[in-house]
């Protein structure tokens, strides 16, 4: 690990303030900690948001439940709110990782990382959720860049996430077994305007699928989702999987998430 210097500012605006001047925010730290032991990350200056009161916290707030970014994975997992709200959200959360990773893992720290196998990001996406940071507001269609990348300027921080409440939602999520990431999983939701199908660990970014949103859109049903051909062209082929193993599972998970939420 990489020399550093190491702060813990108390608010949002000197938090904002260090990341300005080149300080690297940490939130549950899962990711850039062993990224650094390993010596692939030498941020020089951690910015600790741990202890900010202002990103914590879990409030419904009309038609919506907005959801501090430090709010913990096992918090989301636990909150009667969320259970009550978005159920599909609360069991996310409880499958993220294990027990250890729930208990230090963040909500904003992982939709900051978007890792392409990463949960939450097909959460956000998949329920037209809007990413609140100190500087703006940024709708989920616009977030995700790329592999690693979202549209998060520099020195800006995640402080909330605002989830509009669906009709119904599910996530379906195929694991790898070492990692516990997924190596592919399927959000669908039935939002006021319409059905949402987001998908993580497939690609190098969490995405919409057009194709399955127009067929559910047409008739909510399993058979529907099934008879979407699902193109492999652009998904990700590794050692765990290849990328027409990858589409069946998207395929066989959109029909299986259709049927839970038809019940």
């Amino acid at each position: 690990m990489y020399a550093f210097t190491y702060e813990t500012p108390a608010s949002v605006a000197d938090a904002a303030r260090l990341a300005a001047a080149g300080g690297k925010p940490m939130a549950g730290g899962q990711s850039l900690l062993p990224s650094m032991r390993l010596r692939l990350a030498n941020p020089g200056q951690v910015i600790d948001l741990n202890n900010i009161p202002e990103l914590a916290g879990i409030r419904r707030d009309g038609n919506a439940l907005v959801i501090g970014a430090m709010a913990r994975h096992m918090d989301v997992a636990a909150s009667s709110e969320v259970k009550a709200a978005i159920p599909a959200l609360a069991e996310l959360a409880s499958h993220i990782g294990d027990r250890q990773v729930r208990a230090r893992g963040t909500l904003g720290g992982s939709v900051a990382n978007n890792d392409p196998a990463a949960c939450y990001p097909s959460a956000v996406l998949g329920l037209s959720a809007t990413v609140i940071t100190n500087r703006r507001e940024i709708a989920a269609d616009k977030f995700f860049v790329g592999m690693f990348t979202t549209a998060l300027e520099e020195g800006e921080l995640i402080t909330a996430i605002r989830f509009p409440i669906p009709k119904r939602a599910a996530y379906l999520k195929f694991k790898q077994a070492a990692s516990r990431f997924s190596l592919v999983g399927v959000f669908v939701a039935q939002t006021d305007s319409g059905v949402r199908v987001a998908i993580t660990g497939a690609a190098s970014c969490v995405f919409r699928h057009a194709g399955l949103e127009a067929a559910l859109n047409q008739s909510f049903t399993p058979q529907s989702a099934a008879a979407v051909k699902i193109d492999a062209s652009d998904l990700n082929a590794d050692i765990h999987a290849s990328a027409a193993y990858r589409a069946n599972l998207i395929s066989v998970q959109t029909q299986r998430a259709v049927a839970q939420m038809l019940g």
